[in-house]
């Protein structure tokens, strides 16, 4: 097999992406978290292609968040808006204000994206957040989770769909629709629709746990624990917990439609 039918078989082809969207379609509008990103611009190329097809598409709104930690962040968003007016998306940039922390950066960082794009949500009307997580953040997320000792829950890694809390009271959902997907397809997709992305220099920024974890993969995978090994485990710990949870219930249930015990 040469070169150019490996990389067509790598392309996210119009009936896969329909299916990763399956279900949304009837939702009045969808907010796309994108940064610029190769796995974000992704989301947006592609989900822009799939409310083209339908009759009666959500409305679609790109968000992106300024964290106003460097000079690019801002020229990134421009370039994100220009990508989502060439496929005929709505877009809306939003900074994070304030100072920020000198220590927890990252962890400050991914709270304060969460919270903006919830109130652009809250802004909209809609309900659904998508985020362009793939297979290659979740199998991060477990090793990240394992390697601080994580429990059933922890290790079940990121989930399709999750509430997003936001001061206690859930006012939208996230979902990953891209989360089985690898990060090769994706950049594939683009590069075959010609389509640009940027790259933000602080994941390759040592300082930070996951890229240091993230430089690990490679070694890790030639031991047999690759992503999709990871991704694997993250499965079973999820329906573990599952059936811990349903052993629970039922156990709970029989307790109580017991009839008591007199003396």
């Amino acid at each position: 097999m040469n070169r150019n039918a490996r990389t067509a078989d790598q392309i996210v082809g119009d009936n896969e992406a329909d299916a990763l969207f399956s279900g949304l379609e009837k939702l009045s509008g969808l907010i796309l978290a994108v940064s610029g990103g190769s796995d974000s611009t992704a989301l947006l190329v592609l989900a822009a292609r799939w409310a083209k097809r339908l009759k009666h598409a959500p409305k679609l709104v790109a968000v992106t968040i300024d964290h106003a930690l460097r000079a690019e962040a801002a020229h990134e968003a421009a370039a994100v808006k220009r990508l989502a007016r060439r496929f005929g998306v709505s877009h809306r940039t939003m900074r994070w204000q304030g100072r920020k922390p000198k220590s927890g950066l990252q962890e400050a960082a991914r709270i304060a994206r969460y919270r903006l794009l919830a109130q652009a949500a809250a802004r909209t009307g809609y309900t659904h957040i998508l985020t362009a997580h793939t297979l290659d953040d979740q199998a991060e997320t477990v090793l990240f989770r394992l390697a601080r000792g994580s429990g059933l829950i922890g290790l079940g890694g990121m989930a399709y769909a999750s509430p997003l809390p936001v001061d206690g009271e859930t006012i939208a959902f996230l979902v990953r629709p891209l989360l089985h997907l690898p990060k090769a397809r994706l950049v594939a997709t683009l590069r075959a629709a010609g389509v640009a992305f940027s790259e933000d220099p602080s994941n390759q920024d040592p300082r930070f746990t996951r890229v240091r974890l993230r430089t690990l993969m490679p070694r890790l995978a030639l031991e047999g624990l690759d992503a999709r090994g990871l991704v694997r485990l993250a499965r079973r710990m999820r329906r573990a917990d599952a059936t811990i949870e349903f052993a629970v219930d039922a156990a709970a249930s029989a307790l109580a439609s017991r009839p008591p015990r007199w003396p």
